[in-house]
């Protein structure tokens, strides 16, 4: 359970005319696919009595997002892809599979490709000590690389220790600051400075700093600009001809590129932040090129192809550190009887995700234009349900329960936990809770303090009891495996 699951976007309207927009023509077995897709969207969740299967217009209305573009491999091959909806609502810019929108994290994946691709031409050993190809900054030592030093791949799957979880961007007209001004936490960078709080290879502790670091190796390395050296040795091999790191957009992309949308609803100020943190964030691209960076790799992992990776290389990718879900740029997950390798964005007004087989070639990629990600593993779960992928969807069922009014008036308040608050209050007879002024979702109860959400996949949530001086309160606890999530009652 992540706490950037508890985004939400206001109200956005569709116009029928731009709800669907592809311009391929596809086989009637194809065609029967997309209607599945697209006609049986269902949640992580199904509510004895509650309505659990909906159409991917009506999602999108429920979740409000503005615009969505989906590809779905099979057997390979990227077997279809569409748009939905609108790239720019306010000048009726329909979503086509052409559209360009934010990657922000997936940006990690295809960044790991080019780092590994230095590696492969021995370059580079990923096991070395980072500092040895730093030549325009040096990681600080610290006590916690006194006798174990970082290492390349250690940056690539998050285990260096290192701080910085990931970054805001800027906004247009904002002094962009430097890569060595960001990793030192210089004006006018807006993150902290990037540096060790534990020991590295001890755990995962994810750090878009820490894939921030492995950008200046790369250019410190190859003596060229990241974006010339990403789209010369990962995009263009990959036939990923419409993406690019470029920050910011190249003119002669501004046609393709999307709008995003706050959690208010509102368009984002310069319609999409800029991201000089490019390794971690900057990559823009659709989804039909991202389909092609994962058959690239499901073929590589296979010994079938190797147009950037060999074989052996993108197997050490694929590989998890050990008992953790963090390979190198990816994330492996095993679901029934196969594993994935997957990854999602978060950036501001952008929401993504990918998922794919390691064996079989099967795969999805949804992007949406919204600061509200809901809606992205509804549609994954639905192209897993119409392409048999055997045990990846399985809905928790729940029976809710009425809690008595007394003790729902009690819940009603505000919470908070570091930048979120959250606000609970009660219409009619229910509870309703908003994060930082968003859409309001309902509770539904499941005993008089456990709840969920139909918008957030997570393990328990509950109203629990605590001490307020005297007094006692209740706050809001997320029970993530050993770990609490606690927002504190006001």
């Amino acid at each position: 359970m992540s706490i950037k699951s508890l985004c939400f976007l206001l109200f956005v309207s569709f116009a029928c005319s731009a709800f669907a927009q592809t311009q391929t023509k596809y086989s009637d077995s194809e065609e029967e696919k997309i209607k599945q897709v697209e006609n049986n969207i269902s949640g992580w969740v199904q509510i004895e009595g509650v309505k659990s299967v909906w159409t991917l217009p009506e999602r999108m209305q429920y979740y409000h997002v503005n615009g969505l573009s989906i590809a779905v491999i099979h057997n390979y091959r990227l077997e279809w892809a569409k748009g939905y909806g609108w790239a720019d609502s306010a000048k009726q810019i329909p979503v086509t599979t052409q559209t360009l929108f934010q990657a922000a994290s997936i940006s990690k994946s295809l960044n790991a490709v080019g780092v590994l691709k230095l590696a492969e031409e021995k370059k580079l050993n990923i096991h070395n000590d980072i500092n040895y190809y730093l030549k325009s900054w040096q990681l600080p030592e610290s006590k916690f690389t006194a006798d174990k030093k970082v290492t390349v791949y250690n940056l690539l799957n998050h285990t260096a220790g290192l701080n910085v979880h990931g970054f805001l961007g800027y906004e247009k007209g904002d002094s962009i600051p430097s890569i060595v001004q960001i990793l030192n936490g210089e004006k006018p960078a807006n993150s902290e400075a990037i540096r060790s709080n534990t020991v590295p290879g001890t755990n995962v502790e994810y750090s878009g700093g820490g894939v921030l670091i492995s950008q200046l190796i790369v250019t410190d390395i190859a003596h060229e600009p990241y974006d010339k050296y990403q789209w010369n040795q990962v995009l263009k091999p990959l036939g990923m001809t419409n993406s690019f790191y470029t920050q910011p957009p190249p003119k002669n992309k501004s046609a393709l590129l999307a709008t995003g949308y706050d959690t208010n609803g509102k368009e984002i100020n310069g319609k999409y932040h800029i991201y000089p943190e490019l390794a971690p964030a900057g990559l823009w691209t659709n989804p039909v090129d991202l389909s092609k960076f994962i058959i690239e790799t499901q073929l590589s992992y296979e010994g079938k192809s190797n147009k950037v990776l060999s074989q052996t290389m993108t197997k050490e990718m694929l590989t998890p550190f050990k008992g953790s879900d963090a390979g190198l740029g990816v994330f492996i997950d095993s679901i029934g009887n196969r594993t994935y390798f997957q990854h999602g964005g978060s950036n501001e007004g952008f929401k993504c995700q990918y998922f794919a087989s390691l064996t079989g070639g099967d795969g999805v990629v949804v992007m949406v234009n919204s600061d509200q990600d809901g809606i992205l593993r509804d549609v994954i779960n639905s192209v897993a349900q119409a392409y048999n992928w055997k045990d990846f969807y399985n809905p928790q069922k729940k029976k809710i329960i009425n809690v008595p009014d007394d003790t729902l008036q009690q819940y009603v308040g505000n919470y908070s936990l570091n930048q979120i608050n959250i606000s609970v209050f009660k219409k009619g007879n229910n509870l309703f809770l908003s994060r930082n002024g968003g859409s309001p979702m309902q509770l539904y109860f499941t005993s008089n303090a456990d709840f969920f959400v139909m918008e957030i996949e997570a393990g328990r949530i509950k109203f629990e009891k605590s001490k307020a001086g005297n007094n006692y309160n209740y706050d809001i606890v997320l029970k993530d495996g050993d770990n609490d999530v606690r927002f504190v009652k006001k």
